[in-house]
C-alpha cells in the first residue's frame, strides 16, 4: 500500500522530495488487489517524474506475491528512476516468516 500512498501524493501534490525509494512495491493492480477502490490503474508518470530528485525501486524476483523486479521495471521505466532486484522474496514480510530488524540497504541509497 506504501507504494499507492507516495505515488499519489507526488502526482496529486505540488511537493518535490529528494528521494522516493519503494520496496516490493508494485504499478500496476494485482489480481488480489486489483478491485480494492484504493488501487489505482494507472499514474500519471509525466506529473510524477519531477517531483523527486531521485527514484529508487527495490524488488525481488521471488516476491510471493507478485510485487516483481517487473513491476519494478515499470516504475524504473516511467519514473526514470533506478531498480535494484534482489532475491528476497516479500522484504521484511511479517507472513512469509521474514521480519527485517534492519535494512542497511535503505541506509547505503539514503547516504
Amino acid at each position: 500500500m506504501s507504494r499507492l500512498i507516495i505515488l499519489s501524493l507526488l502526482e496529486k501534490n505540488d511537493i518535490k522530495v529528494k528521494q522516493a525509494i519503494m520496496v516490493s512495491g508494485y504499478s500496476k493492480p494485482l489480481p488480489k488487489t486489483a478491485n480494492d477502490p484504493k488501487n489505482q490503474d494507472c499514474f500519471d508518470w509525466g506529473k510524477i517524474k519531477g517531483k523527486a530528485g531521485e527514484f529508487v525501486f527495490i524488488n525481488s524476483d521471488n516476491d510471493p506475491w507478485e510485487c516483481t523486479d517487473a513491476q519494478g521495471k515499470i516504475m524504473a521505466d516511467n519514473s526514470g528512476g533506478r531498480l535494484i532486484v534482489m532475491h528476497d522474496g516479500h522484504m521484511g514480510s511479517q507472513t512469509q516468516n521474514q521480519p527485517y530488524k534492519e535494512f542497511p540497504l535503505i541506509l547505503e541509497i539514503i547516504k
